[in-house]
This record gives structure tokens, sequence and C-alpha cells, in this order.
């Protein structure tokens, strides 16, 4: 079952979004298995959230077991994820 998964963190900056980007690639997950879509966005403070589709909860919970420490690294609390299934998806 494929699931919306949005990252609204509070204080999560664009080098910050970047350098994680950076650290994903370096680790092999720029394009992660079972990811089907990424968007990221900025807040009315500048803030980055991201919002992402996966195939499977399971895909998301293993590209999770990499990210979440290279976000500590970097000094930003994620917050806690909205997690949906998905209902429709419109892409290219």
């Amino acid at each position: 079952m494929a699931i919306t998964v949005y990252f609204p963190p509070a204080d999560m900056t664009r080098d910050q979004y970047d350098d994680a980007l950076d650290k994903l690639e370096d680790a092999g997950l720029g394009e992660p298995d079972g990811r089907v879509h990424h968007v990221a966005g900025l807040d009315e403070n500048n803030s980055v959230w991201v919002l992402d589709v996966w195939e499977t909860p399971e895909h998301f919970e293993a590209f999770g077991e990499t990210l979440m420490p290279i976000l500590g690294e970097l000094g930003v609390e994620p917050g806690e994820p909205m997690i949906s299934p998905l209902h429709n998806y419109m892409g290219g």
C-alpha cells in the first residue's frame, strides 16, 4: 500500500536541506528504492517542509534508518511526520 509522508520541521533551513541531500547521495540514497515522488517547499518562515510518496511503509522505514541520523547530525528536529495512505496520485 502506497503512503504519503509529510515532514513539517519547524526550523530546517535550505542549507540544512541541501546538506541532507548531499549526505543521502553520499550514502547511496539520492534516489532511494520505493520512493515515488519527493517535493520540498518553504513555509511562511522560510523553513523547508517535505512531502514524499512511498510504495510501501517498509520502504520509508528503511530510508529513515539512514535519514534520521543525518538529520540529527545537521541539527534538524524533523518533528512527527504525518503518514497516511495514498488516496490518489496524479504525476508524470
